[in-house]
């Protein structure tokens, strides 16, 4: 028997490392493939599943309370509503990171139980700010059964029931921010009838007596602290 030529020993040397790398670079294709449909993905998961829905709806109902519906940029409150996200949600992020996306990336677990120890820490943060009445009226309408005390809600159920307790706690927090300066708008519109200046807008008198009430009692202080502490 021939002995094999050095030819033909180092293109099968050749094949087998082309083999091995196809192997571990398939695994990091799909890897890459993950994270960037991730991402393709993540406006509707910051609306859906984070406090980031309260947050910009209560400083878009500030906005118009205060009489300037250009004042503050959209660009500043998407930005402050999403450092505040951060925020809020660094726990459950870091916990997120650490079940689920480090031991991936580590080759540790697969794609769908990553997904699975990803949804534990979403669901029980979702579940405090979500209200009894809402989860039951989706657990009614999608017939889906109860799951017992401890065990994972299906995010089909969680998450719309999630939006519509943020959007019902985001519109009362507006209702008591509009309230104080709608009273203002009101005696000032009467302080200057009774005054018969009618011509006068009564815009151009309330609104720096609202800028400057929410000033002087530290409107943005207290906005972003009734907001943390609304989670």
């Amino acid at each position: 028997m021939n002995a094999p030529s050095t030819t033909q020993l180092l293109h099968k040397a050749a094949s087998a490392g082309s083999d091995l790398a196809l192997t571990t670079g398939g695994s990091s294709a799909i890897k890459l493939f993950l994270i960037l449909t991730a991402l393709s993905f993540g406006t509707a998961l910051v609306l859906s599943v984070t406090s980031f829905t309260r947050i910009v709806i209560v400083l878009s109902f500030l906005r118009q309370a205060l009489g300037t519906p250009q004042l503050p940029p959209n660009q500043v409150l998407i930005g402050l509503s999403l450092f505040l996200s951060l925020f809020i949600m660094g726990p459950t992020v870091r916990q997120v990171h650490q079940q689920a996306l480090k031991p991936l990336m580590a080759d540790k677990i697969s794609v769908g139980e990553a997904l699975a120890r990803a949804q534990g820490p979403l669901s029980e943060w979702m579940l405090k700010q979500t209200r009894e009445e809402d989860l039951r009226l989706m657990f009614e309408v999608s017939a889906a059964p109860r799951p017992a005390r401890g065990e994972v809600v299906p995010f089909t159920v969680l998450v719309p029931a999630f939006m519509v307790s943020e959007l019902g706690s985001a519109f009362r927090m507006g209702l008591f921010i509009f309230v104080p300066m709608l009273l203002i708008d009101l005696l000032v519109a009467v302080i200057l009838m009774a005054l018969g200046m009618m011509m006068v807008p009564p815009t151009m008198v309330a609104l720096p007596l609202k800028l400057g009430v929410f000033i002087l009692a530290g409107g943005w202080h207290l906005v972003v602290s009734s907001l943390l502490r609304s989670f």
